[in-house]
């Protein structure tokens, strides 16, 4: 999913919202929901662009492509990431919500749990073509394995080291990091002068939970274990939280400044020269719309210990995207179903995934040449070859919020000169893991 977003469920809690499921009201479709306004939509869509604006401008032209094939009407609400799980909880609870909704695709299970979105068995996966048009690694993202998915992939995203080129010339840095250690070496080779050489967005609970997840990986530790249950203490994931923080802390290659960034300020640090490397998912749009060209930077793999990227503790980076859901209680079922098929029909696809820079979920969109180029070549390897979903678990949008504020308090005691320790890390996820719901 994309990492401007923040994860913080606040007042609106998932248990809450598991609680009550959304109710249909009007003429039954057999899979909840009715007909009873068939020319609208409401379609809440995630801000994916550089601005909300940016999104406007590449959605609308589509939506009234869709309009003029079906007679349907969609009314677009493009909702920052900041307040999108705020909004789509609230509308499980009180059932007030849109038809169609983008969601973060490492919430599905979470969202799935609540009972309020529609659910893709075969009949409606073959009313959008069949479930066999997808890659196996984004349908791994749509909801808890073993049951029908809660979403249907729309993007499909992967973490990569964007770099840029002139500030490695200068510091007489001939290629990209592969290991963590080179990313360290590098880093304060580039650190000077002002600049720095690693950029990251601490106060942005999602961004630590991907970031701490791969790394948790690395080191051989998951954060729930086989059964679902929460384990945040574990040797493997106190190491990776401290490693990813010492970056700032001890290795001091991020700027303190850092630890508040929350809304890709670390994406305009690094197109204005002010830091020389940036983990993100599809960041290409987000470069040029910031006057960054092309030429100016370069794309390697996230890194990884030791070796290669692979499987298991070679894995450098989450299966990341946003999947495209339907209210249960829908009063345009049929036509919310048509809006998903025109999304990820091929054409819709290949549109709307160059745009935003990032990959097609669907086979048969990826063959385009557009998803070959620097951009985006190094994200299918990696989606492909070495990218691990996150835990699809009820609590997992939870863990993002409590793991994610524990990496985001220890990022802010590394800004402040307060020491980080093995001792204060564990602290700090034995407190998060009290916040998880009792099992």
């Amino acid at each position: 999913m994309r990492s401007i977003r923040v994860a913080a469920i606040g007042a609106v809690t998932l248990s809450l919202a598991l609680a009550v499921s959304a109710c249909g009201g009007g003429s039954s479709t057999g899979g909840g929901g009715s007909n009873d306004s068939p020319k609208t939509l409401t379609y809440w869509a995630s801000n994916q662009g550089a601005s909300i604006a940016v999104d406007k401008k590449v959605l609308k032209p589509e939506l009234d492509k869709f309009e003029k094939q079906t007679g349907i009407r969609v009314k677009l609400e493009v909702i920052p990431w900041s307040e999108l799980l705020n909004r789509i909880l609230t509308a499980t609870t009180s059932g007030q919500g849109p038809d169609v909704l983008n969601i973060g695709n490492t919430w599905s299970a979470s969202l799935q749990a609540s009972g309020a979105l529609l659910s893709w068995d075969d009949k409606n996966f073959g009313g959008i073509g069949g479930k066999d048009r997808f890659v196996d690694s984004a349908l791994g993202s749509t909801g808890v394995k073993g049951e029908d998915p809660a979403a249907v992939p729309l993007y499909s995203m992967a973490y990569a080291l964007y770099y840029n080129k002139k500030m490695f010339a200068d510091a007489g840095i001939a290629k990209p990091p592969a290991t963590w250690d080179e990313v360290v070496a590098d880093g304060k080779k580039l650190s000077k002068d002002g600049k720095w050489g690693l950029g990251a967005e601490g106060a942005n609970l999602s961004e630590n939970i991907h970031q701490v997840f791969v790394l948790a990986k690395q080191h051989g530790a998951d954060f729930f274990t086989a059964d679902g249950k929460p384990d945040f203490t574990s040797d493997g994931a106190v190491t990776a939280i401290k490693q990813y923080v010492d970056l700032m802390a001890k290795d001091k290659i991020i700027a303190p400044g850092n630890a508040e960034y929350a809304q890709n300020q670390s994406l305009s640090d690094f197109a204005k020269g002010k830091t020389a490397m940036v983990l993100w998912q599809t960041a290409s749009a987000t470069f040029a719309s910031l006057g960054m060209k092309d030429d100016e930077w370069g794309v390697a793999p996230a890194p990884v210990r030791s070796g290669t990227p692979g499987t298991g503790t070679a894995v450098n980076s989450m299966v990341a995207g946003i999947n495209l859901a339907v209210f249960k209680n829908t009063d345009n079922h049929d036509g919310a179903v048509k809006f998903v098929k025109f999304m990820t029909g091929d054409a819709e696809q290949k549109i709307l995934n160059k745009a935003y820079g990032s990959i097609p979920p669907v086979k048969a969109a990826q063959s385009d040449p557009a998803f070959n180029t620097q951009a985006t070549a190094a994200l299918r390897d990696t989606l492909a070859k070495s990218a691990e979903a996150l835990p699809q678990v009820a609590d997992e949008s939870q863990f993002e919020t409590s793991v994610g504020t524990a990496v985001k308090e220890l990022f802010a005691d590394a800004a402040a000169g307060r020491p980080v320790t093995t001792a204060s890390v564990k602290a700090k996820l034995e407190k998060a893991q009290q916040q998880m719901p009792a099992k």
